[in-house]
């Protein structure tokens, strides 16, 4: 066993005000029980110099201590002895200065903690208190009453007091589930005079006075850290690991005025996620907290549900979730379980990527994004509209929005629906609204001033239908925008029901929402749709229903009204803005089955809705997600190579080029232009500049180039 016994008082103390914004590359231990006994402090101390690491998250305690902590009932690994591995660690992070910040995970307790304070357990609907999942011998905490108000703010107080950190970082603190403990019981009657919830109903008035409680009980909570810490050190902060899309249980918005940084806990594929989830990580972050810095957490190991712990992610599974956190602005952060090394592949994957990033750095530190159109994501309307069913009615149609946006190659950025002001729209010409269900009276006036300023909006399905509670409206809310009212759900799911494609009925011609869509008179529906009644006069009907018929007995399947005259999408012209409406679930059919025509239907429409030069175009093979920066001095745009059989499904085994893209790029006015090149491949690059706009060639790319305009 190396010797890693320290001092805290000894530590070298190095915390700066506003440290915030320092950090480019994150790296985390974190580590498990029998650690102390064999973990080779100096090896991960090398590691982090060797790979330009500038930060550092640290396991300190919570659950397990891994310093010599003097509170009573705070575990510490019985290995520990008279060693001090975070202490260790710390202070030899500190004298290459790099930021670091101690991890705490508050989510459990061990028999001795749980015998003398059996109210710090989280109990279940029945009464009885929770015994860990994963571990039984076990404890899960509420993390709603004293145990974490009163024992880990001592916790975080002496980890700070002893150490010095630049902040605490908290894994699993907002809680396991709802908890019928004694203080959460006699807490929730107090302020609102009821007994919990028994069930997860978004229509029952328990259950959202229940949402609006917790939160307000976890922002004490942060709240109470926060102030605690700081005054032991102004310049430390607290970190909550937190969520950002509108499946997150915590206000983001909330989450993005109180914190200084914030970290994407999303560390790698599961399931049917794409790559671009990561990406997307950032995107919902970087809604509510704007230009402060945002980390992207990213696991060297499986994410599946099976819980592979001590597992190591193919490399290229590895480059390609990291190459889309960067691309979307996230500051990569790699996090290993255990200081045991079973797997040492990743090792050398992170190290290309970070000295690869730090080599390019000013390139990396973005100022803003400059796309013009944004997707709005609705916390509110998963809580109160979509409930247990949030992930299909409210995510699904998100993710499916959010892939035909990458396949059409146009840079986007989220916006969070409660902030709909004119300050975090002014960016954009277009704002799309994929099923938001969920909106107050002031969110549809917001959004009907955005479209009066001259902006365009683009809706599916229920959009607004709902108040900001989830209850049903008689019609939208954005019913003067959309020039329909609502008037019945049609039974559904729909079986074999299509869109008729409509000629214009003098010339021919088709309307742009459907180009690109040759050689057919029809293409297939969704499955749910509402009947509407218009309100104003369409001049054009790119799409007319073509309703439901047998699809059995074969015999049977023929059309029974093959012409209806029934628009399934209303668009129109609005002052110098303009308006698309889609009654039917578009986007979330889209992510179930990936019909091209639907993708090509949702590019037109936000093509045609912003009716203005994109700032950026790449032509040429294969899927890219694309964005577009700006820095002080130079603009940046990202394209990552998607393309590859195992972009739905990781993971990833190889990384497969393309070949030639062109790319178009507008120019900011007044500024002259000095060197182009390519980041990755390092390749000065040809370009000629026309009417305002730069135009080059990328000869290939692997898993990530970066165009480069220095000004």
């Amino acid at each position: 066993m190396r010797d890693h016994m320290i001092n805290g008082d000894n530590i070298c103390r190095t915390t700066v005000e506003n440290w915030f914004d320092k950090p480019m590359r994150w790296s985390q231990l974190t580590l498990v029980e029998d650690d102390p006994l064999t973990i080779d402090c100096d090896f991960w101390l090398d590691y982090f110099r060797r790979i330009k690491s500038d930060a550092v998250c640290l396991s300190a305690g919570g659950y397990m201590a891994f310093y010599p902590t003097k509170i009573p009932f705070h575990y510490k690994s019985k290995y520990l002895g008279d060693s001090d591995p975070f202490g260790y660690l710390v202070e030899g992070c500190r004298k290459m200065g790099m930021v670091v910040i101690a991890r705490t995970d508050p989510h459990a307790i061990h028999n001795d903690a749980y015998e003398a304070h059996p109210d710090w357990a989280m109990v279940d609907i029945e009464g009885n208190p929770r015994k860990h999942w994963a571990m039984p011998e076990l404890w899960v905490t509420c993390a709603l009453g004293p145990y974490n108000f009163e024992f880990m703010t001592q916790v975080n107080n002496e980890i700070m007091s002893m150490y010095d950190v630049d902040a605490i970082f908290a894994n699993r603190w907002a809680g396991s589930g709802m908890c019928y403990c004694e203080h959460c019981r006699r807490n929730f009657r107090e302020a609102y005079g009821m007994d919990l919830p028994r069930s997860n109903d978004p229509d029952d008035p328990a259950f959202r006075k229940y949402l609006v409680w917790r939160q307000e009980r976890l922002f004490e909570l942060y709240d109470l850290w926060e102030g605690e810490l700081r005054k032991i050190n102004p310049h430390s902060r607290f970190i909550p690991n937190s969520g950002g899309g509108a499946l997150s249980d915590l206000d983001m918005t909330e989450i993005g005025r109180r914190a200084e940084t914030l970290f994407a806990d999303r560390q790698a594929r599961r399931g049917l996620a794409a790559p671009w989830a990561n990406g997307k990580n950032g995107k919902e972050l970087r809604s509510t907290l704007g230009k402060k810095a945002i980390g992207g957490i990213f696991s060297v190991g499986l994410e599946e549900p099976y819980r592979w712990k001590d597992s190591v992610q193919h490399g290229e599974e590895i480059r390609m979730w990291v190459a889309d956190g960067i691309a979307n602005g996230l500051r990569p952060w790699w996090t290993k379980f255990g200081a045991k090394l079973y797997d040492h592949r990743w090792l050398d994957v992170v190290e290309d990527i970070y000295t690869w990033a730090a080599k390019v750095e000013p390139y990396l530190r973005n100022e803003a994004p400059l796309a013009r159109v944004a997707m709005v994501y609705s916390q509110q309307t998963a809580a109160y509209y979509g409930g247990p069913e949030a992930q299909k009615k409210v995510e699904d149609h998100i993710l499916g929005f959010y892939h035909a946006l990458v396949e059409a190659r146009i840079p986007f950025e989220m916006v969070h629906d409660r902030l709909l002001d004119e300050e975090h729209l002014k960016p954009f010409k277009t704002i799309i609204l994929p099923n938001i269900a969920a909106l107050s009276d002031e969110q549809c006036e917001q959004l009907r001033q955005f479209v009066q300023r001259g902006g365009s909006i683009i809706a599916t399905y229920e959009t607004s239908l709902y108040d900001e509670w989830g209850r049903k409206r008689s019609d939208f809310g954005l019913a003067d925008l959309f020039g329909v009212s609502y008037v019945e759900h049609t039974p559904g799911p729909m079986q074999n029901s299509y869109l008729r494609l409509e000629r214009d009925k003098v010339t021919g011609a088709v309307h742009p929402l459907i180009d690109g869509i040759d050689n057919t008179e029809r293409i297939i529906n969704g499955t749910y749709r509402l009947e509407v009644r218009p309100t104003v006069e369409f001049p054009e009907v790119p799409i007319t229903l073509i309703p439901t018929y047998p699809d059995l007995p074969m015999e049977e399947v023929y059309p029974r009204q093959d012409k209806t005259n029934i628009p399934e999408v209303h668009l129109r012209d609005f002052g110098e803005g303009r308006v698309v409406y889609f009654p039917w679930n578009i986007d979330r059919i889209f992510w179930e089955i990936l019909c091209v025509d639907h993708g090509k239907l949702l590019r037109n429409a936000v093509v045609w809705a912003t009716n203005e030069p994109s700032p950026v175009t790449v032509s040429g093979p294969g899927v890219l997600d694309v964005t577009i920066w700006r820095q002080a001095n130079s603009m940046t745009v990202h394209m990552v190579n998607l393309t590859n059989p195992m972009m739905m499904k990781g993971p990833i085994r190889e990384l497969i080029a393309v070949g030639a893209q062109d790319v178009k790029v507008r120019l900011p006015e007044g500024l002259t232009v000095k060197d182009v090149k390519l980041l990755k491949s390092e390749e000065k690059l040809q370009y000629r500049i026309s009417d305002g706009y730069l135009e080059t060639t990328v000869p290939s790319i692997l898993e990530h180039e970066v165009l480069a305009i220095d000004f």
